[in-house]
């Protein structure tokens, strides 16, 4: 069953991409001729629908809550990272408005993908070259300014053993020039639909969770500094109930 589910998820997410290549030189028309607001309404419909799809045909199964907390301008959503299927979720999930986000440079390898990314105003990094995460964070501090808000996983890879670990202070500094509140996200279950080291599509119920903003317009210098591990605190601490709430209901 599982063989047969990855196959028919993987046969679909090509045809996907082949069967929206028309709206995709759409989208890219709308906005060579400045029509910005039609651009991005149409890719956000595109995308966010591609998301959900992709991870409903794997099975997933999501629980949202706390889209309350949801800001109205641009923000910076930062949350923890498990598996593959964060970016789908994260994508298609996070309310009405498919976000842009900071994504690592092996993801603008894949055909298709890439350039729907780059239309929704992605912004790819290698932190393995301090110069080009420099110009990435600068890429996304122009696309804040902008009014769009970026969605980023701090801790820069998925974390193996579901631990939230250290955040690191870039995602942070990009909020800093225009002072927009930093939003943690937490994400649990995505690790369940494709494990660490496999290929394997598995299905699992998944929920994410929107916690209140942290507003940095009044920051001082200590509160910045602080502020990767006040976000990463927050997150570790309703992730740590989640878990404890789990091993009780499977008792």
């Amino acid at each position: 069953m599982t063989f047969f589910r990855t196959l028919i998820w993987f046969i679909r997410f090509w045809l996907y991409q082949i069967a929206a290549i028309p709206l995709y030189f759409k989208v890219c028309r709308l906005r060579k001729q400045g029509k910005t607001e039609e651009h991005d309404a149409l890719l956000h419909r595109i995308v966010g629908k591609w998301a959900r799809t992709m991870f409903t045909m794997a099975g997933g199964q999501v629980e949202t809550s706390g889209l309350e907390n949801l800001v109205d301008g641009p923000a910076v959503y930062v949350s923890n990272h498990l598996g593959y299927f964060d970016i789908p979720l994260m994508i298609g999930f996070l309310g009405d408005d498919t976000k842009p986000m900071m994504a690592k440079k092996q993801i603008a390898k894949i055909p298709g993908i890439a350039a729907w990314m780059r239309e929704l105003h992605c912004v790819f990094v290698d932190r393995s070259h301090p110069r080009e995460s420099v110009k990435a964070l600068k890429e996304s501090e122009y696309w804040l300014s902008q009014g769009y808000s970026m969605v980023i996983f701090p801790e820069g890879t998925r974390s193996k053993d579901g631990a939230v670990h250290t955040f690191k202070s870039g995602a942070f500094r990009i909020a800093k020039k225009d002072g927009v509140p930093v939003v943690p996200c937490v994400i649990e279950g995505t690790e369940r639909m494709m494990r660490p080291g496999s290929v394997w599509i598995h299905p699992a119920k998944v929920s994410l969770t929107v916690l209140k903003p942290i507003q940095t317009s009044d920051f001082d210098k200590k509160a910045w500094r602080e502020l990767p591990e006040t976000a990463r605190a927050r997150i570790a601490s309703y992730r740590r109930r989640q878990l404890e709430q789990r091993e009780e209901e499977e008792k």
